[in-house]
């Protein structure tokens, strides 16, 4: 985090701050969407095994989906702003220098590790395709898994910039991660 308080992802303007915040406003819409959908369509598979005694036969399977897809998608956005899982003791104790050597070291395995996992799904992606997996009565199964590839792109792509951008900044004498003190 900047100083501020902001990712450094958000700290560009002109037409970087734009693409950023167009960036973000697309990935809200898309999760706010998705949950939407997961709400509406767990309600309505609810209503009709009450009312009716039967849920719509693809329902459980597309909640699955919609599912996976929200997980996917907000890995995706909590990356943005790095409020993903982190246990942080680095940042409490060690001078503002080395929090921003580790945040370089941190940026860089997870980006390695988004990359890997990447590599792996797409591996799986490209196996349910060839194996002709179906889902929803039909559709091919891989078009529904190729979110698990391009999110872990995307969140590898987003640590390798602030890798670069972080790696900068310490070579130029500036810290871009504040200590914390300790509570």
């Amino acid at each position: 985090m900047t100083p501020g308080g902001q990712s450094p992802a958000s700290d560009a303007t002109g037409l970087l701050g734009w693409a950023d915040r167009l960036g973000r406003l697309a990935e809200n819409v898309f999760l706010a969407v998705l949950l939407f959908g997961m709400i509406g369509l767990a309600a309505a598979q609810v209503g009709l095994r009450e009312l009716l005694g039967q849920g719509i036969a693809w329902g459980d399977e597309a909640l699955r989906l919609l599912v996976l897809w929200a997980a996917m998608a907000g890995a995706v956005a909590a990356s943005r702003d790095e409020v993903h899982l982190r246990i942080d003791l680095a940042s409490r104790f060690l001078p503002a220098r080395l929090v921003a050597v580790a945040a370089v070291v941190v940026d860089l395995f997870t980006a390695a590790v988004a990359g890997v996992l990447a590599w792996h799904s797409w591996r799986f992606v490209t196996e349910s395709r060839e194996f002709g997996d179906v889902v929803l009565g039909g559709q091919p199964a891989w078009v529904y898994q190729s979110v698990l590839p391009v999110a872990f792109i995307l969140i590898a792509w987003r640590y390798l910039v602030w890798f670069g951008r972080r790696c900068r900044d310490l070579l130029a004498g500036r810290a871009t991660v504040q200590p914390q003190a300790p509570r």
